[in-house]
């Protein structure tokens, strides 16, 4: 079955302070999308309103998943209607197992109407789903009995992300800047993971500053954002030309929302003094 994600006309706010300023963009199943551009301009924030962070408040627009309207549903109920999120800076929990966290995750993506306390997946069948899963991956078993990202480098935090989103199958994943801190093994590593798990097998919105996360997932469709807003669309080459050359030909070339991205930085700065 192939499905849809539509955002239409989305203005964010994020105490009382304007975001996005009117952002619109369709992904269909089995499309990689990249989303580019500058500090401040919105990338973050877009992915954070699709799955519904509560501290991002919708002012005007609204998201679809197919007939779905996402915007009068919980985060939770984001996850279950096939949206995934992979956090730039994944938070840690100490005391709770991989394997123990991807059970009851999976447990409740897969069964939306199950009320707590009734029956998890199978012991027998998680195991053996959850080890096809980081043999594919090339990660160790002993990974599943860690503390879920405590004392976990950059690189296995990302790829614990990978592992999540595997053993949920999403309708659509967003990955938010999931090259953040990495050295280039560790950004290739997790590229060709994303690839593994197979990209076709869902829609992909990739955050990202620069192209190796790319590498073996090319985009058909790369988005620059802007001041808020998409401002220019193109293919894989343009997000080549991003990473070699930066970001000052779009600058130049649309200078209203340079100007809102400028002004938005300088917001972020005076508040963090």
């Amino acid at each position: 079955m192939s499905h849809i994600l539509r955002i239409e006309n989305l203005h964010v706010s994020v105490n009382d302070k304007p975001i996005l300023r009117g952002v619109n963009l369709v992904i269909k199943f089995g499309e990689t999308h990249a989303l580019m551009g500058p500090n401040g301009s919105g990338k973050s924030t877009l992915g954070l309103a699709i799955s519904g962070h509560p501290n991002y408040q919708i002012t005007e627009g609204s998201i679809w998943l197919d007939d779905a309207n996402l915007t009068e549903m919980e985060a939770d109920e984001r996850s279950r209607a096939g949206i995934f999120m992979a956090f730039q800076r994944p938070v840690a929990i100490p005391g709770v197992k991989m394997a123990d966290f991807l059970r009851h995750a999976a447990t409740n993506v897969r069964h939306p109407d199950r009320k707590e306390g009734q029956d998890l997946i199978p012991m027998r069948e998680f195991r053996k789903e959850l080890k096809s899963r980081m043999e594919q991956l090339k990660m160790d078993p002993e990974f599943a009995r860690r503390y879920v990202n405590d004392g976990f480098s950059g690189g296995e935090m990302k790829r614990a992300e990978i592992l999540t989103m595997a053993m949920l199958s999403p309708k659509f994943s967003i990955l938010d800047e999931t090259d953040s801190g990495l050295d280039a093994d560790a950004v290739r590593l997790a590229s060709a993971s994303i690839a593994e798990i197979g990209r076709d097998k869902m829609g992909l919105l990739i955050i990202t500053h620069h192209d190796k996360l790319l590498e073996h997932n090319p985009p058909q469709f790369t988005h620059v954002m802007l001041g808020g807003r998409i401002v220019e669309t193109g293919g894989a080459e343009l997000a080549r030309e991003l990473h070699d050359h930066g970001y000052d030909r779009i600058r130049k070339a649309y200078p209203d929302a340079d100007a809102a991205n400028q002004q938005m930085l300088a917001k972020e700065e005076s508040l963090a003094v």
